[in-house]
């Protein structure tokens, strides 16, 4: 008979390597299968399929647009489920609930469930990954707590001496004999996480605490909370990211790590003072987000094409511009990921490590040692490196030194804040760069902003009115080129009645091109520039927005809102 030692060696799997898991799991306790994907050695994809040949289990390797069974959801805690990291996929029509698992050894749980939901339940392997975001999406709508929560906070006499409680990672999940005011903040914050808030504000009036989520770039209004818990909030998050609780009359800034069952999330804190006590934003970076693919950022198939030879180049200057939070570093990582490390020495300096590469050294920004991104480039010259990210050009110590390191046969990727690709060329100058440096360093500018994307649940399609037709035509669109029709979210629970659910990026790409660098080398204002690359074929921000709409992912209320300062 055929064992699963049999089975992954046959996938992939030294022998050596498997008795090296072995013994791992013998002394740790660990399932052999979870060390074998912790060790790196076979995809997990890979173990699962091993496992689901020997035991006869279905293996799926995308949970993608499943709706998990409302009676798993309404029977089985969130906190059950994410610590087994078990969810319902299905219910036949006689009752059998078919079970994602990533642990098909790890029978006892399984069991558990079976008596907890009072059916029959058969496995079906499926990653990690793939499980936890099924189980974020079920239990969005599921009452969080915050009320609650908010109860108990009324009923407690000491909420900010309980404040001080913080371990190194708080798991969020974990609210089972937590102080009233750490339990509220915990519950706020998986809340956040699973509408994917990328920022929530604690803002304080003189009746009440407001608490607002911002998700795909705009920001909700969420719970209020009473004004008498606001100073015990402020302590428990200042407690958090280590910040100093008795000062409350100057901003403060700071960092903390918070858990969602296996995920970590990284937090920036910002407090400031304000006439009605101190308001606080924390910033979420999830350290388990996946990186993109430059075939799944949005980028249509020219300038995909185009980013892909520039990525190739063995000298100058990339530049991505636009606001915060438009998605550059997204873009930057993208590329990275598409350098052959084994042949290229590639280095970057960012401010903060937002994501880890493989192949690539990474710098983490400490000013107050004084390593700063102009230091920090500076000393990778001598790191005999073929490809550079540098997380900003904000002043001309770092222009001149990535500027520097272009002419010296090395690419540089950057990002820089413009309104658009023409004006970060006539920015580097203002920032005191010679104009022929400028010309002759940088190759490519690429501007993007973030338009929201249709929800998938509740696309649907209407005819063009009067209103749509006039926003059309401040495009330059009509209704013919839609065939009459346009693409719209009609609103559901799935994203929260908004119409909307995840964004993409429409793009400006600005190839830097002989008469551009003769216009640049002759003091030519930002606007001369494109209207000239306009002529020869530039497709605009506006214009790549007026693509989206074609293809049905976003509508003309989003893209006339992102390029409001357009130019021409």
């Amino acid at each position: 008979m055929t064992s699963v030692a049999d089975i992954l060696v046959e996938r992939g799997l030294s022998r050596e390597k498997l008795d090296e898991c072995r013994r791992i799991a013998s002394t740790s306790g660990e399932s052999l299968d979870r060390v074998i994907v912790k060790k790196d050695y076979l995809p997990e994809v890979a173990v699962l399929q091993a496992y689901g040949q020997l035991l006869g289990y279905e293996v799926r390797e995308s949970l993608d647009g499943l709706r998990v069974p409302a009676g798993f959801v309404d029977r089985i805690p969130v906190q059950f489920s994410r610590n087994y990291s078990l969810v319902a996929l299905e219910q036949d029509e006689l009752g059998v609930m078919r079970v994602a698992t990533s642990s098909p050894l790890d029978t006892n749980p399984m069991d558990d469930l079976a008596a907890m939901l009072g059916t029959e339940v058969e496995p079906v392997l499926a990653p990690l990954g793939e499980i936890n975001t099924l189980i974020a999406r079920a239990y969005r709508h599921k009452a969080d707590g915050v009320d609650q929560a908010l109860a108990d906070v009324a009923d407690d006499a000491d909420i900010a001496g309980l404040a001080k409680e913080v371990e190194d990672a708080e798991d969020v999940l974990d609210v089972s004999n937590k102080a009233p005011i750490i339990k509220l903040v915990n519950t706020i914050l998986f809340q956040s996480l699973k509408m994917r808030a990328s920022d929530v504000h604690f803002h304080p009036y003189p009746d009440r605490t407001q608490v607002r989520f911002r998700i795909d770039g705009i920001l909700y209004n969420m719970d209020s909370i009473p004004r008498k818990a606001h100073e015990a909030i402020v302590s428990r998050v200042k407690v958090m990211g280590k910040m100093d609780i008795a000062e409350r009359r100057l901003p403060q800034d700071g960092r903390a790590s918070i858990r969602l069952g296996e995920g970590e999330v990284d937090v920036r804190i910002s407090s400031v003072p304000t006439s009605n006590g101190e308001r606080i934003v924390m910033r979420l970076l999830d350290k388990s987000a996946r990186l993109y693919t430059i075939d799944e950022i949005g980028l249509e198939e020219k300038n995909r094409a185009m980013l892909r030879e520039f990525i190739n180049y063995t000298s100058g200057i990339v530049l991505v511009t636009g606001p915060t939070g438009s998605g550059k570093t997204t873009t930057l990582y993208a590329a990275m990921t598409e350098i052959d490390t084994t042949q290229k020495n590639v280095l970057t300096i960012e401010d903060p490590v937002e994501y880890s590469l493989a192949g690539i050294s990474q710098v983490q920004v400490a000013a107050k040692k004084g390593l700063t991104f102009a230091a920090g480039l500076r000393s990778f010259l001598r790191q005999d490196p073929d490809v550079m990210m540098v997380g900003e050009i904000r002043d001309l110590e770092t222009a001149e030194v990535a500027i520097r390191a272009a002419l010296t046969g090395h690419l540089v990727f950057s990002t820089v804040h413009t309104n658009d690709a023409a004006s970060t060329i006539v920015r580097m100058v203002d920032q005191g760069v010679e104009p022929y440096l400028v010309a002759s360093s940088i190759v490519l500018v690429i501007a993007q902003r973030l338009v929201r994307t249709i929800c998938s649940h509740c696309r649907t399609e209407e005819d063009i009115d009067d209103e749509w037709a006039a926003k059309l035509k401040k495009l330059g669109m009509t209704s013919e080129e839609l065939g009459g029709r346009i693409a719209v979210g009609a609103g559901c629970e799935e994203c929260y009645h908004t119409g909307y659910s995840g964004r993409t990026a429409i793009y400006e790409f600005l190839p830097v091109d002989e008469a551009m660098r003769t216009q640049v080398m002759e003091g030519a204002t930002a606007s001369v520039i494109q209207r000239s690359a306009i002529e020869r074929g530039l497709i605009t921000l506006r214009l790549d927005g007026c693509q989206k709409i074609r293809d049905r992912h976003t509508t003309p209320d989003e893209v006339l809102r992102m390029t409001q300062l357009e130019m021409g």
